[in-house]
């Protein structure tokens, strides 16, 4: 990889890291100050809306090869993000103050003030036991728990998704209306994440286990 390619990946990287970390901390306060999971949305929800938008550029990275990620699970998880956030979160106001919102976006901030700053260190050659460790242990319990919450949000939206008769414009000339779509791909969710969260522990003992084969010698 080239020095400006490493360069570029590192301040992508570390700007994702801070503003997740801001991010994280506005949804804390929020609860901490209120003693309620309603606000969640309100305090980061644009924040973050951002930052998923933006990480389309991660899709890109792999594409191009400048990151080994390849292209299909970035664009997946990419995909599934933006489509929660811009499709239903941030269309139906409703939403916004529902538990499975808090849910969602603390087990997605959780994972990312670890993935990248993970990924920050390596881009300078430097790593750090504690957060390599994390990086490969913490999903084993964040990524059910973001599951969890979004599959619960679009399942609490499916009724205003069909009152609101939501994209119906787009999908007039299609046999299936956007609240069938929402149904069959909350059928198809689980598949789709076991194939994310399979590929992560398949990394964990590619990568945790070159950690401890280092520490032995």
């Amino acid at each position: 990889m080239s020095q400006l390619s490493n360069l570029y990946l590192f301040a992508y990287n570390s700007i994702q890291a801070l503003v997740w970390a801001i991010s994280i901390s506005r949804i804390l306060s929020n609860f901490v100050s209120t003693k309620s999971f309603s606000g969640a949305y309100a305090s980061a929800g644009e924040l973050i809306c951002l930052l998923q938008t933006v990480a389309f550029l991660e899709v890109v990275h792999g594409a191009i090869g400048i990151v080994p990620s390849g292209v299909l699970l970035p664009l997946m998880q990419w995909g599934g993000r933006v489509h929660f956030l811009l499709a239903i979160v941030r269309r139906i106001d409703e939403v916004q103050e529902l538990p499975s919102v808090f849910v969602t976006l603390l087990a997605w901030g959780l994972i990312e003030v670890i993935r990248y700053p993970h990924y920050a260190l390596n881009c300078v050659g430097s790593s750090l036991s504690l957060v390599t460790y994390l990086r490969y242990t913490a999903f084993i319990l964040l990524y059910p728990m973001g599951l969890a919450g979004e599959m619960w949000l679009m399942y609490q939206a499916l009724p205003l998704i069909k009152t609101k008769n939501l994209y119906a414009y787009f999908f007039a000339g299609l046999p299936i209306t956007y609240y069938n779509f929402v149904k069959v791909l909350l059928a198809c969710y689980p598949f789709m994440w076991l194939k994310l969260y399979l590929h992560l522990f398949k990394q964990r003992k590619a990568k945790l286990g070159k950690q401890h084969k280092k520490k032995r010698n």
